[in-house]
């Protein structure tokens, strides 16, 4: 116990310390928010990564997925890597930085809102950004509760509350810049525990091979395999169909979350794109790799303390599988899921803050709002969302918790098609972004209440592929945006350094 306490207080200190520490770059509204956009590869690149992976991916969706497709679920983490990171950072990486820089462009919402030349859009964006980033905040919750109760006998309750004020205190205090060197840190934290977990995790089963071995007798139980046994241990699972599904929801939806796309407006130079490009996606392959590759035992751990009344509870099974750790792995493993949980709730804390207050309440219900102003509006709000996660996390409403499942897919599906040809293509029209922000909202929420798409995996990536559906369609038979604005937008990618701009971003630029 006292190793595990020690553990949880150096971790505490330092991130505390973090966010004193780099209070000076958090004095302008540019400092706060994009940290100067001076941010160099590796915390980048971390800060990308950390958001993306955080106790959902760890706890909840490699205990679900796992014991549902087996070995198999490791192509979720492959796919996390390859499309949810690799791509991203070469399609988007250095489009994303030249064209917001070129708008002055700080949130998601102000890029449609400058890029469409629309305020209503940017309000609109902002509005679906804070009903569903709200609820996402309080699944990153999810699992601390057996967690601590397993490592500390610690109440759920005050688990929460702990980890929601140190997150608010380093974000405050600091800002981006602090977000992002925490990130860092808790990033080489998930790394090396993930490993470790891993390895001791198969070493209790007789090694992998053993292990594999065990898995392949279990049968399945879904009945397109006909109670089979050697299903969980097959190349693609024994329901390839919702696994695909669900790699496309997890890899191609961080190509529209505000929280994703906000890292790369904060990138330095063309050293940094290229550099966290690598780095993110080696990050993806041990995080999500391994995270999904350890879910996919889940079945060897099969005990009564993972069903409830109603069935098996998934967020169980990865506490059930590290309950027979030794104590100094326990702590590793409490860090590392405190590590995924602070590092992506400061991201979406931060994202939400800077949009309600620069895209909705700036201009909008406050005419004059000079930059000190700004600033302490986004504190508040940053101690107001922390406060209404912590409160739902606490006691989840049905429709909260059902939110919670659609949130990813909502946002994604709302914003991913726009974002994406909005960068690439001058005849994006506004009307377009409009059909892309109902159709992706419309899918995923009617989904809650008609059900017409079994799982909300599948009703998420439907919503991004609808969007990148109807968003060229609708422009092609819409009124285009004034020619000469689109071409002065765009003229961005066209500035020569030494290469234009879209192949290299310049290694010194002055603001």
């Amino acid at each position: 116990m006292a190793i595990k306490v020690i553990l949880l207080i150096a971790f505490f200190a330092v991130m505390v310390t973090v966010g004193v520490l780099s209070r000076k770059s958090a004095g302008s509204v540019d400092g706060f928010v994009l940290g100067g956009r001076n941010v160099g590869p590796w915390l980048t690149a971390f800060a990308y990564g950390t958001s993306y992976f955080s106790a959902v991916v760890f706890v909840g969706y490699a205990g679900q997925f796992g014991w549902k497709y087996g070995i198999a679920t490791t192509w979720v983490g492959i796919g996390n890597a390859v499309l949810g990171s690799l791509m991203a950072w070469i399609i988007l990486g250095r489009r994303t930085r030249i064209m917001t820089h070129h708008l002055t462009a700080a949130t998601m919402p102000d890029f449609f809102g400058k890029r469409f030349d629309s305020n209503a859009l940017r309000i609109a964006a902002s509005a679906i950004c804070f009903i569903f980033l709200i609820p996402y905040t309080a699944s990153l919750y999810n699992g601390l509760s057996r967690l601590f109760g397993m490592a500390f006998d610690i109440p759920y309750t005050a688990c929460v509350i702990m980890m929601a004020t140190l997150t608010g205190v380093y974000v405050i205090l600091g800002g981006y810049m602090a977000t992002a060197i925490n990130d860092f840190i808790q990033g080489i934290i998930m790394i090396f525990g993930i490993i470790a977990v891993i390895l001791a995790v198969l070493n209790s089963q007789g090694g992998f091979m053993a292990a594999v071995g065990k898995l392949a007798e279990i049968p399945s139980d879904i009945p397109i395999t006909q109670g089979q046994p050697g299903a969980f241990t097959s190349f693609f699972g024994p329901d390839p169909v919702n696994l695909l599904g669900v790699i496309v929801l997890t890899s191609l939806g961080t190509w529209g979350l505000p929280q994703m796309v906000h890292k790369f407006y904060t990138i330095r130079n063309e050293k940094a794109v290229k550099t966290g490009t690598v780095i993110s996606t080696v990050f993806a392959i041990i995080i999500a790799g391994g995270c999904y590759f350890l879910g996919g035992f889940g079945r060897l751990f099969d005990n009564p303390s993972i069903y409830t009344e109603k069935g098996i509870a998934y967020d169980a099974i990865i506490p059930s599988m590290l309950s027979t750790l030794p104590d100094i792995l326990i702590g590793v493993v409490v860090i590392l899921v405190l590590s995924a949980s602070m590092s992506t709730l400061s991201s979406l804390v931060l994202t939400s803050s800077s949009t309600l207050t620069l895209d909705f309440i700036k201009g909008n219900i406050v005419k004059d709002l000079n930059e000190k102003k700004q600033l302490l509006i986004m504190r508040i709000l940053i101690v107001f969302f922390i406060v209404i996660s912590v409160v739902l996390a606490l006691n989840p409403p049905t429709f909260i918790a059902q939110l919670m499942g659609i949130s990813w897919g909502a946002l994604a599906g709302a914003f991913l098609a726009p974002f994406l040809y909005g960068l690439f293509w001058k005849k994006t029209t506004k009307a377009a972004v409009w059909a892309s922000f109902i159709v992706g909202v419309g899918i995923t929420v009617l989904n809650m209440f008609i059900k017409f798409i079994a799982s909300p995996i599948n009703a998420g990536a439907a919503a991004m592929i609808a969007g990148l559906i109807v968003v060229p369609v609708v422009s092609l038979i819409t009124p285009s945006q004034d020619k000469q604005a689109v071409d002065r937008i765009f003229s961005c990618y066209d500035e020569e350094v030494h290469v234009k701009r879209k192949t290299a971003l310049p290694e010194d630029e002055e603001e």
